[in-house]
C-alpha cells in the first residue's frame, strides 16, 4: 500500500461526487465509475457543516455523523482511503459503466489486468445485477458503493450479459488498482487530446507536460467525477495567464480561486463534457467558458455545484463535509442545472466533433481557415 500523502489538514478542498466519491465515479479514474444524467436538487446542503479537523471520533460515531447529517455528499474515509483517493489508487474490480438516462446500465471500460478483465467482461456487456440487486434500480451513489464496498480481497457479485447472450453470474474479488487520470493520444499531427479522469494529487503537472508544444488541445472532462479543486485551478492555470477560475463561500467568508500567471493562452483549446462531468471538472470548463478561453463541446455536464472540505480527525480518518456552493468567474452556479456546452454534440461524435471545432477555432497550424496566424503569445478571443 502506498505511503499516504501529506494532506493540509482542514484546507486542501475536494469537490467530490457525493458520499461514494472515494469509489471514484470517474471513467476509467478510481473505478466503478457511472455517468449519470441525473442532477442533484439545488437544496442539497443548504447548511454550511461544521469544521470537525482534530475532533475524537470513532469510525462507527463518524459514520453515523455523516448518516444523520443529510447531507447527500458526505464521506467517511479511512486514512488509507484518503490517501489511496488523493493519490490515485483504489479498491475494486476495474470496471467503468455507463448509464444514458432511461437506459440500460452498461460497461464502458475494463481496465487491463483487473478482476473484470480476468473474468472475461467486456465493453458493451450489460450489467445486470450487483449483489443480487438490479442495476437499473440503484441510485448512481449505491452502485459505486456495491461495486466499490471494501478492501481489497472483498467479494462482490456481479451478473452481466453480452448483447442478447445468456447472463453470467460471477463473484470477484476486489484488488488493488492503480487510477488512470491522465490519459493522451495525438490524432492529427500538432493535436494533443488529453483525457483527464479525475483530479488527484500531480494532474495538473501532467496535463501541461502533456499540453506542452502542440499547436492544438482537446481536454475531454468527459466521465470526470471530479476531486481535488486545487489540481482543477492547476489545470485552468495550463491555459490561464492568471486571474479567476472560482469562488465559493465557506463557513461566512468568500474565498477566491485563482489560476497562476504565465499559462498558454494562445493554442485554440476545446473542451469535452457531457452527463459524467462534475464537480471540481464543471467547475474548470465553466471557467474556461466564462473566461471565453475554451469552446466547450459535447453535453449538458452533471450540476454538482457544492464544496465539501475535508476535516483531519484525532485518529487520521477524514470526513468530508458539504461547506458551500461554487460559482463560476462569471456568477454563474452549476448546481442542479450543470454547464451547457457551446457545441451541442446532438447525435454526432462527441470526440470528431471535438476536431472539427478546434479546427474551425485554429486548428494545429494556429490559424482559423482563411486568416492568418496569431503570433505566439497572443490571447484567445
Amino acid at each position: 500500500m502506498p505511503t499516504a500523502p501529506r494532506v493540509r489538514q482542514g484546507m486542501t478542498l475536494g469537490l467530490v461526487f457525493g458520499a461514494v466519491l472515494f469509489a471514484g465515479a470517474a471513467s476509467g479514474a478510481w473505478g466503478e465509475p457511472v455517468r449519470s444524467l441525473r442532477a442533484p436538487s439545488s437544496s442539497d446542503a443548504a447548511t454550511p457543516a461544521p469544521d470537525l479537523s482534530g475532533a475524537d471520533l470513532s469510525p462507527q460515531e463518524a459514520r453515523q455523523l455523516v448518516g444523520a447529517s443529510g447531507d447527500r455528499w458526505a464521506a467517511y474515509l479511512s486514512p488509507q482511503q484518503y490517501a489511496d483517493l488523493t493519490g490515485g489508487r483504489y479498491a475494486g474490480v476495474g470496471l467503468t459503466v455507463d448509464r444514458a438516462a432511461g437506459g440500460p446500465t452498461e460497461v464502458a471500460e475494463v481496465q487491463p489486468g483487473s478482476p473484470a478483465d480476468r473474468a472475461g467482461i467486456a465493453a458493451g456487456d450489460r450489467l445486470v445485477t450487483v449483489d443480487g440487486v438490479p442495476a437499473e434500480q440503484l441510485p448512481v451513489t449505491e452502485l459505486v458503493s456495491r461495486l466499490r464496498g471494501g478492501p481489497a480481497g472483498s467479494t462482490v457479485a456481479l451478473a452481466v450479459a453480452a448483447g442478447p447472450g445468456p447472463v453470467r453470474e460471477l463473484t470477484l474479488a476486489r484488488a488493488e488498482l492503480a487510477a488512470r487520470e491522465v490519459e493522451v493520444e495525438r490524432p492529427h499531427p500538432g493535436v494533443v487530446r488529453i483525457a483527464v479522469h479525475a483530479f488527484t494529487e500531480g494532474v495538473g503537472e501532467q496535463v501541461r507536460a502533456a499540453a506542452a508544444g502542440a499547436r492544438g488541445v482537446v481536454l475531454d472532462l468527459r466521465g470526470n467525477s471530479g476531486g481535488l479543486v486545487e489540481e482543477a485551478v492547476a489545470t485552468a492555470s495550463v491555459f490561464l495567464d492568471g486571474g479567476p477560475v472560482a469562488s465559493y463561500q465557506a463557513h461566512g467568508e468568500r474565498r477566491e480561486l485563482a489560476a497562476a500567471a504565465g499559462g498558454d493562452t494562445a493554442v485554440p483549446l476545446v473542451v469535452l463534457v457531457d452527463g459524467g462531468t462534475m464537480s471540481a471538472a464543471e467547475l474548470l470548463a465553466g471557467a474556461l467558458q466564462d473566461r471565453s478561453r475554451a469552446v466547450l463541446v459535447g453535453g449538458r455536464t452533471f450540476g454538482k455545484g457544492t464544496v465539501q472540505q475535508p476535516s483531519r480527525l484525532a485518529d487520521g480518518s477524514v470526513l468530508e463535509l458539504t461547506v458551500g456552493r461554487y460559482q463560476t468567474p462569471a456568477g454563474r452556479s452549476p448546481d442542479g442545472t450543470g454547464v451547457q456546452p457551446d457545441v451541442p454534440a446532438a447525435g454526432e461524435d462527441p470526440a470528431a466533433l471535438a476536431l472539427k471545432v478546434l479546427d474551425g477555432i485554429g486548428g494545429p497550424d494556429g490559424a482559423t481557415p482563411g486568416t492568418t496566424a496569431a503570433p505566439a503569445g497572443a490571447a484567445a478571443p
